[in-house]
């Protein structure tokens, strides 16, 4: 039964609607590759008009899952840390991984935009374990809000691709310097389709997605770990496979392709050194 309106949120804020469309229609197939039940309830909460958004399809669900397996991973080494989600939007990860078993001794922080924060406090269950800020991720503030005694795990999904380059790239090198030991986590769209958001991507004609400035392949990713101090390791990480053409995502025969791996999308694992 919707009841909330989507309408307070706009520009880049306004694009967590459309991952929430993206993967809690997915989870409500039989045959999802996600299973969001938090995602559903939202999506079917929030009145708004998402066929804007075009067609859905698999790529944030497939997204979430990626992140999912890397902040469990991380959970399992390290039960009582800190989980730094940037930009959470109407993101529902914190649930998913509690679902897991990871959730019981974290302390979780979740950052965004007060008409994001506030939706999120209407319609997510509270949580002790939850720390919201209601604030930019550009705010560096935030970094002395966070425990650091048990590791920390920095999730940044959805996120960079809509901040200028210089942006992005001092965020990463901040958080290397303030979090030695720590990880973080960030997906990256191709440059081909950077430029084209710059110049105006329709998702439908009634949808224009806001432009996206900052653009990062797979193997760009990777040489972080050389380039910006603090970053002892990069990871490439591929997604699940999915259903029907979406199983290609997770193909390592055609990401030997050199063409295909620039063109796709990628996701870095970054571990910092101490």
């Amino acid at each position: 039964m919707r009841g909330f309106g989507g309408t307070s949120l706009e520009g880049v804020s306004a694009t967590t609607l459309w991952t929430l469309h993206n993967r809690g229609t997915e989870a409500k197939r039989s045959d999802g590759v996600i299973r969001d039940p938090w995602a559903v309830t939202l999506l079917d909460t929030i009145d708004y008009d998402y066929r804007k958004f075009g067609k859905p399809n698999q790529s944030h669900a497939l997204r979430a899952r990626a992140f999912d397996a890397a902040a469990i991973e991380y959970l399992t080494a390290h039960p009582k840390a800190s989980v730094v989600a940037l930009a959470e939007g109407l993101q529902t990860s914190f649930w998913r991984l509690a679902r897991a078993g990871v959730a019981d001794e974290l302390t979780w922080y979740s950052i965004d935009l007060e008409p994001v924060m506030e939706l999120r406090r209407r319609l997510l269950p509270r949580n002790d374990r939850i720390i919201e800020l209601a604030q930019s991720a550009l705010d560096r503030s935030w970094m002395d809000r966070v425990n650091t005694d048990n590791g920390v795990f920095i999730t940044a999904e959805g996120l960079l691709m809509y901040l200028e380059p210089e942006d992005s790239l001092s965020l990463i090198a901040d958080c290397a310097a303030r979090f030695p030991g720590g990880q973080m986590m960030f997906d990256s769209i191709p440059h081909w389709l950077s430029r084209r958001t710059l110049t105006g991507l329709k998702l439908s004609d009634r949808y224009l997605t806001p432009a996206m400035p900052f653009a990062m392949t797979a193997d760009e990713g990777l040489a972080l770990a050389g380039t910006i101090d603090g970053v002892r390791s990069a990871r490439d990480i591929i997604v699940p496979p999915g259903r029907g053409v979406w199983r290609l995502t997770s193909s390592t025969a055609l990401d030997r392709i050199g063409a295909f791996r620039r063109s796709r999308p990628s996701i870095t694992l970054l571990e910092f050194g101490r």
